[in-house]
């Protein structure tokens, strides 16, 4: 896989509101293989904080457990992807 991609799997598995789904969907690889990818890019104790809060009722990433007035997968604060930030207000 390449490194740009990996970067942007990885970029979409840590924010809270882009699901596990939409990853699938864009790059074709399943939650368990997005894990083990967090796994070994991650430090041990990045990857333990990450998969705390995936499980915790704080993510999003579960389509299913969703609020269905969500229905957008990235923040209304963030810019078009230009590295991935966040416009200041």
């Amino acid at each position: 896989m390449i490194d740009q991609n990996i970067d942007r799997i990885i970029e979409m598995a840590w924010e809270d509101r882009t699901p596990f789904e939409a990853i699938q969907i864009q790059f074709s690889i399943s939650e368990a293989e997005v894990i083990k990818i967090m796994r070994t890019e991650l430090k041990p104790s990045s990857f333990k904080r990450w998969r705390k809060r995936v499980s915790s009722g704080v993510s999003q990433k579960h389509l299913r457990k969703r609020n269905s007035h969500i229905n957008r997968f990235k923040c209304s604060r963030q810019t078009t992807i230009s590295n991935n930030k966040i416009s200041k207000r």
